[in-house]
């Protein structure tokens, strides 16, 4: 096998090639130029400006404002202090001094005119249109037989079997005082 050496028209082009690559026009800005060239034509000229000092000045306030500089506010880093609003601690209230039904409900130790003492209980169970009472070891046999109770207009109502009023009494001081409906004579109930 013989080698074929190139021919003459393959050594033209890579000639050509290589010369096209030490033409001017590919030459950087480092390589010095012998004149104007076709590039030199599309690039325009710049020509240095003049320039003058620099000077700082603050804007003129927006139209309609009336702040000179010296008045412009100043923005601070730190966030505004909180202010806590005041806290309002109502006065103390007075004792709540029980009144009604709801305060007479429990037990009650009795003492009618003649000294003598018994239990007297005020539930809060309905029994028909009062609420259930009893008493206990009274000598007095009007107060023995109390079965029931009410509220009324400030007053304690006890009664027996059959809707009789044994005694009405009122609150005052600490207790309830009253009357015996039969004979008049007083009664007191107290805790």
């Amino acid at each position: 096998m013989s080698r074929q050496l190139p021919t003459t028209a393959a050594l033209i082009a890579i000639a050509a090639s290589l010369g096209a690559c030490a033409s001017p026009r590919f030459d950087g800005p480092s390589r010095g130029r012998a004149g104007p060239g076709p590039q030199a034509a599309l690039e325009p000229s710049i020509s240095a400006i003049p320039s003058g000092p620099v000077t700082s000045e603050p804007l003129a306030p927006p139209p309609g404002a009336s702040a000179a500089p010296s008045e412009v506010p100043v923005a601070s880093a730190a966030p505004p202090p909180v202010v806590a609003e005041p806290v309002y601690v109502p006065p103390p209230a007075p004792p709540v001094v029980a009144s009604g039904r709801s305060s007479v409900v429990g037990g009650w130790n009795a003492k009618d005119a003649t000294g003598a003492t018994c239990k007297v209980s005020l539930s809060s169970a309905p029994a028909l249109d009062l609420y259930k009472a009893s008493a206990a070891n009274c000598p007095n046999k009007d107060l023995a037989k109390v079965s029931a109770w009410d509220f009324r207009d400030g007053e304690v109502y006890l009664y027996q079997p059959g809707g009789t009023v044994a005694a009405r009494l009122r609150q005052g001081g600490g207790g309830l005082d009253g009357a015996l409906s039969k004979s008049g004579a007083s009664l007191s109930l107290v805790r």
